[in-house]
């Protein structure tokens, strides 16, 4: 079989369409109010498909919503009521500061903390890159 003959029948074996384009997807968050309180269901799913600590994204999250949090099982607290769309920003924003590498922006990162310093090392592409820890 020729070079060309195999190429065509490689080619005839792909799919015509891709489905999916990455394989890092954040599940959507799950967010429903129960008076002044806002509870993020799948909280737990988040932090398994970023590979953080809960307690890391919970006091990111309740920082920047300036807000009392608290985990309960598989799921987040918050005081105050909060849109979907402001839990999923928030969570796209740590994702991007805290899981992507800035270098190859693969998610196969985890953080380092040395001192008083913190970094996020990648262990696709070996990278170091130092991020904020002041949370």
């Amino acid at each position: 079989m020729s070079y060309r003959e195999m190429l065509e029948r490689a080619y005839g074996r792909l799919p015509r369409r891709v489905e999916k384009y990455e394989r890092f997807e954040v599940p959507r968050p799950q967010v429903f109010q129960v008076g002044k309180r806002t509870i993020l269901l799948n909280f737990k799913e988040i932090c398994d498909a970023l590979n953080r600590d809960p307690k890391h994204l919970l006091k990111y999250l309740s920082r920047e919503m300036a807000t009392l949090a608290s985990m309960e099982g598989t799921r987040a607290i918050f005081q105050g009521v909060f849109r979907q769309d402001t839990i999923r920003n928030l969570i796209e924003a740590y994702t991007k500061r805290y899981v992507i590498c800035p270098v190859c922006k693969r998610p196969d990162t985890r953080i380092v903390k040395e001192k008083r310093l913190a970094f996020l090392v990648c262990e696709a592409c070996g990278a170091r890159s130092s991020i904020p820890h002041r949370l």
